[in-house]
């Protein structure tokens, strides 16, 4: 425990040296006063996480604790692998990042400041903001009002709004006409743009009353958390959405590689050494070696770069979602085809199988039935790490400009588009690369985690 103390501690002041010395490079602030201010962000940031984390890890061993007190773990395999993978602190903190970034993949649109499609409202006075800013706003009703979103699409797509926002630096009511001064930069005077109360609220008031409903529900203080990017959006509301394209990614790619991967690594496998035959005439008989022309098509895929498969089918299919998913989703089920391969050789050398043979089963109800339920441990860990593979081949792909393209927000795209800026603007590309590196390391500690709980060799 005292190691993993002293190796967070470590990690942490470098990760803060490396911040002052981005932050010393881009406004020259000196560069012990920018450790410490980094120091004191990483320690608020750190505890933040210790209360995001540490209760619920908690509330999982003890509800698991109360839970195994009625199970017999001498001889439950089951409950001994969860038991395992509850015990291991990596697993679980990997779990409940995956668990988070799940909630807010769901609920990205209602919980994002920026409630619009893609989060693509662009305020073109604010670009490049710094974190933390802070201006007014003013919502100018739009004349051509678009049609309401529904509760599903809203929390789907997003949110189509009826105004723009325009950012002041000051107003003033008179009369029955609202004065603002817009904000076209700091230390500029901005033009002054004046409206009527009444066109703004939509009510036939007194010019008080239009006042009081415009200064509540039409002009307020926004704050950009992370700040803004070259056009002007909300950084927070595209991290938040990015995490959308990841995890989608992730899914589609990992279910189109076990469709592909478990049936012909099955195949493979199971017909290594009693190929099936085709009846040609009487006593003849004509072999089809499947494991050796399934084994030719892995060897082929498998010697093919990556890139080089993902390329024509991005520029043949288009540069859709569907497309990138499916791209990746190609390129990872040789993995998968493998490991199932040589996990079926063992198991039907197994007693239980040649029962199963004696019994007159079909072959098909063989493989499905009595060898795949007896080898879900390797394919589950396999599959967690390419969860990570695809979101890092997605990110790829989006840097290189073909895959996820705009204005959909795509990690890796934030990152190729803000690589120019490490040193002005640093928060652009790291964030993003931060967001990356967070969401793959915790799939690969859960792929550890269920290594060790599964694995028979650990549990002896």
């Amino acid at each position: 425990m005292r190691k993993q103390i002293i190796g967070i501690i470590i990690f942490m002041l470098v990760l803060a040296g490396i911040i002052a010395w981005f932050q010393h490079a881009a406004s020259g602030v000196g560069f012990f006063v920018a450790l410490i201010g980094a120091v004191k962000v990483i320690v608020i940031v750190a505890f933040i996480l210790l209360l995001i984390y540490y209760p619920f890890i908690k509330l999982i061993r003890y509800i698991w604790k109360k839970r195994s007190a009625k199970l017999d773990l001498q001889h439950n395999q089951q409950a001994k692998a969860i038991n395992r993978f509850i015990k291991n602190g990596n697993a679980l903190i990997g779990s409940i990042t995956i668990f988070y970034a799940i909630l807010l993949a769901l609920f990205a649109h209602l919980i994002a400041p920026d409630i619009t499609p893609y989060a693509n409202d662009q305020i073109n006075e604010l670009p490049f903001k710094e974190p933390g800013y802070t201006t007014m706003i003013l919502q100018q009703p739009l004349e051509l009002k678009p049609e309401k979103t529904g509760f599903i699409q809203w929390l789907l797509n997003g949110k189509k709004v009826d105004y723009r926002q325009i950012p002041i630096t000051d107003y003033t009511v008179v009369g029955d006409s609202l004065i603002v001064e817009r904000y076209i930069g700091d230390g500029i005077a901005g033009r002054e743009l004046h409206f009527l109360l009444a066109d703004i609220t939509g009510e036939k008031l007194t010019p008080d009353e239009n006042r009081k409903i415009i200064e509540a529900d039409w002009i307020h203080q926004r704050k950009f958390i992370l700040g803004t990017d070259d056009l002007g959006r909300d950084y927070l509301s595209r991290i938040l959405l990015g995490i959308r394209v990841s995890l989608s990614v992730g899914v589609v790619a990992v279910l189109i590689a076990l469709f592909i991967g478990i049936p012909l690594g099955a195949l493979a496998g199971f017909y290594k050494q009693y190929p099936p035959f085709i009846q040609l005439k009487k006593r003849k008989k004509l072999f089809f070696p499947v494991d050796g022309a399934i084994m030719w098509l892995i060897n082929i895929v498998w010697a093919i770069p990556t890139l080089l498969l993902v390329f024509p089918i991005v520029f043949a299919f288009g540069q859709n979602f569907y497309t990138i998913f499916i791209a990746v989703g190609i390129t990872m089920w040789v993995d998968i085809a493998r490991i199932v391969r040589g996990q079926v050789l063992q198991i039907r050398e197994q007693e239980f199988i040649q029962a199963a043979k004696t019994f007159g089963f079909s072959d098909v109800r063989t493989i499905f039935r009595h060898i795949l339920p007896n080898i879900t441990g390797p394919v589950i860990v396999i599959t967690a790490a390419n969860f990570a593979y695809a979101i890092l081949t997605e990110a790829g792909l989006s840097f290189l400009g073909i895959g996820v393209q705009p204005p959909a927000p795509s990690w890796g795209l934030m990152i190729s588009k803000y690589k120019d800026n490490l040193i002005t603007e640093p928060y652009l590309a790291l964030i993003p690369g931060f967001a990356i590196t967070i969401l793959v390391l915790a799939f690969f500690m859960i792929g550890n985690g269920l290594r060790d709980a599964l694995d028979i060799k650990s549990r002896l």
